[in-house]
């Protein structure tokens, strides 16, 4: 149900990437379907800007997710915009006095090092009771950090006031593995060892650095999305049965799931890394990564990472989970695989082999897929794969829409919690470590090829095209 209470959304950073390619949007794809909201919203960051401006900034982000003339009229007409130097205490503390007695949401599109500084400086001055936080991963550089800055937001407003965005949960294939988990029959009683091989999960991009390397340079594939959004995905995909979708439910089991997470015999050299070199994806001719503009190759920041990990409790202990995620590879694949065990008997009399079936959730765009051993065309006694596919509908909002509704109306559902901040860098350290120390080699690999050969089983979906995505998140 669309909430009535008058909310001031204040964005940090407004005159941003972040707040013009996503969050905007994602706002205005929210009030697309909730037209009744009442929410005012003021940037504020250091660049020059009127109301004006920013106005026709909000318009545009609305226009170009298709909100009615009338709901955005409403919304323009209240925005307003503030230059201020957000580091500058009495800035700060007249930015908020401004902000009036509505509920406030402070949602930082700031690089998260300017993040933690303002939260020094907003400690001093104080917020009005019942303030919410937003922040954009990463949450910390380490583990150590990540637990330092938690430990200052903390001082700042009580946890259930703190929206760790991670855009991921906000996806509604994500959501929807939930209710493919526990909603049917069919799947519920096999989602274990006993049953699942192994799995992978991965974020393979048909795009190269489009340029970001004033951040992505200095994150790194491992940083940017194994660390954070494909761990979050994991905890859902991993978690024991939830009895309801209450926040503090969900979370309890996320972090169930990250506690008992290791890396694969604990060797984390077994992580892989790469970078890409020159090639085309499509009819675009990409340079090598360190030909970008902006990089610095004395970095050897990784384009590409691997890394394999076990849940280590009753119900996945034995079972490989590969994370992977990289850039400027030849097909996108955006998928939860699961490999299913081989049937214990074949009877005699068919030809060739019964190879274990495989579940594929496309995260977005949203799809299903069973390949199953059956029957083939023909002579009976052979079988094949047969592709079983079940579309599934797009959310009514983007991921940024749905984080943005559930932080307005003080719905921590999508929210990452503070344990499970730290809990994922403290799962990729001895990665991390072993590519600073340069214990894992830095691979190549062709702009538009699948990698490095080598990293993936040969009946690998990742490597087939013909189960490949390619519609961004």
């Amino acid at each position: 149900m669309t909430s009535t209470k008058p909310v001031t959304l204040l964005v940090l950073g407004a005159g941003g990437d972040l707040t013009k390619r996503l969050l905007l949007p994602g706002l205005g794809s929210l009030l697309k379907v909730e037209t009744g909201r009442q929410v005012t919203v003021v940037g504020a960051d250091r660049a020059e800007l009127t109301d004006k401006a920013f106005g026709a900034l909000v318009r545009g982000a609305f226009e170009g997710v298709g909100v009615n003339k009338r709901t955005t009229d409403r919304i323009v007409r209240t925005a307003r915009y503030q230059q201020a130097d957000l580091l500058d205490p009495a800035a700060l503390a007249d930015l908020i006095a401004g902000c009036g007695d509505d509920e406030l949401v402070i949602y930082f599109a700031l690089p998260p090092s300017i993040a933690v500084k303002v939260c020094a400086e907003l400690q001093k001055i104080g917020l009005p009771k019942g303030t919410r936080l937003g922040l954009e991963k990463p949450f910390g550089t380490d583990e150590a950090s990540a637990r330092a800055f938690n430990k200052q937001l903390q001082r700042l407003v009580p946890e259930e006031q703190i929206f760790r965005v991670d855009h991921f949960l906000g996806v509604a294939t994500v959501l929807n593995l939930i209710g493919l988990r526990f909603a049917n029959r069919i799947l519920q009683p096999i989602w274990n060892a006993e049953h699942i091989e192994r799995v992978e999960i991965a974020y393979d991009e048909d795009l190269a650095l489009e340029g970001r390397a004033g951040y992505y340079d200095g994150a790194g594939a491992l940083r940017d999305m194994l660390q954070s959004h494909l761990l979050q995905v994991l905890a859902i995909f991993a978690m024991e049965p939830i009895a309801s979708l209450e926040p503090q439910e969900l979370a309890d089991l996320k972090a169930q799931v990250l506690r008992a997470t290791h890396l694969w015999e604990d060797d984390p050299t077994q992580a892989k890394r790469a970078r890409y070199t020159a090639g085309k994806l499509g009819r675009r001719k990409i340079p090598s990564y360190v030909d970008e503009q902006g990089v610095d190759p004395k970095r050897k920041t990784e384009t590409l990472a691997q890394m394999t990990v076990e849940v280590r409790n009753n119900r996945w202990t034995g079972v490989p989970i590969v994370l992977r995620s990289g850039k400027a590879l030849g097909q996108a694949h955006k998928q939860i695989v699961a490999y299913l065990r081989p049937v214990a008997h074949l009877p005699s009399g068919f030809i060739g082999e019964a190879t274990g079936d495989v579940l594929i959730i496309d995260v977005k765009p949203g799809a299903v897929s069973f390949r199953l051993t059956m029957n083939a065309e023909g002579d009976p006694l052979d079988l094949e794969h047969k592709l079983l596919t079940a579309e599934l509908a797009d959310g009514q909002m983007t991921a940024y829409g749905e984080v943005l509704r559930h932080m307005l109306d003080g719905n921590q559902l999508l929210s990452v919690r503070a344990d499970a901040a730290e809990l994922c860098w403290h799962i990729v350290a001895p990665v991390l470590a072993a590519f600073e120390a340069n214990k894992v080699p830095l691979e190549e690999y062709p702009a538009g090829s699948t990698g490095p050969d080598g990293w993936l089983p040969k009946d690998s979906v990742l490597l087939d095209s013909a189960y490949g995505n390619s519609a961004a998140v």
